[in-house]
């Protein structure tokens, strides 16, 4: 293949945010059951290209059996994104051997991020974390992933057939499936058998 275009995830992938993450959710509904908020990060842990706009309503609709308003999701959400950014831009966080390999390759492919994190925090921790640069864009939540893949593939007119998504999660897969791209899986054995898989960016070659 020749591949021009990477559709980067970010959590999990660029970065090791899921403990954080755990963290975040823990934190913004402490006041409710414990066993509750255990569902809900089962279903962060399998759902991980999800917003998590998605994931606030998923607690109150399905777990809780309860309405929630825009303004209260958006509350929430800051609630959490404030502790993102206090904790996840130390650099001891990013994912060594993709880094290299994105700092080794940047000039050698349009590499764009897509993920389901916030993307005004997702934009704030690149900048902190001395990555930004790598990317020709990058791109959150709200707006879905697949939506997201969709938009930048023809702003810029690339060929789906010459672009890749590298994600750690069933919801890239999706994506890049929707969009009719190759999906190369990382940091998640579930994904073996979907596609492509890379074990170490170490001898990952295109």
């Amino acid at each position: 293949m020749n591949i021009k275009t990477i559709f980067w995830d970010f959590d999990g992938v660029i970065l090791d945010s899921m403990p954080i993450r755990d963290y975040g959710f823990k934190k913004i509904f402490e006041e409710f059951d414990k066993e509750l908020v255990d569902k809900l990060l089962e279903y962060h842990t399998l759902n991980g290209g999800l917003s998590r706009y998605v994931k606030i309503r998923y607690f109150y609709n399905t777990l809780l059996g309860l309405e929630i308003s825009d303004e209260k999701v958006q509350e929430l959400a800051d609630k959490f994104s404030t502790i993102m950014k206090s904790e996840l831009t130390n650099k001891k966080y990013l994912i060594k051997e993709t880094v290299d390999f994105i700092e080794k390759n940047y000039q050698n492919y349009n590499f764009h991020i897509v993920s389901g994190s916030d993307e005004k925090e997702l934009n704030y921790l690149c900048v902190e974390l001395g990555i930004s640069q790598y990317f020709k864009t990058i791109e959150g939540s709200p707006t879905p992933k697949n939506d997201l893949v969709k938009n930048i593939l023809e702003i810029y007119s690339y060929d789906p057939k010459e672009s890749i998504l590298i994600g750690d999660s069933i919801n890239d897969y999706e994506a890049a499936s929707i969009n009719g791209i190759k999906f190369y899986g990382f940091n998640n054995i579930t994904l073996k058998g979907k596609d492509k898989y890379i074990d170490q960016f170490e001898t990952f070659y295109l």
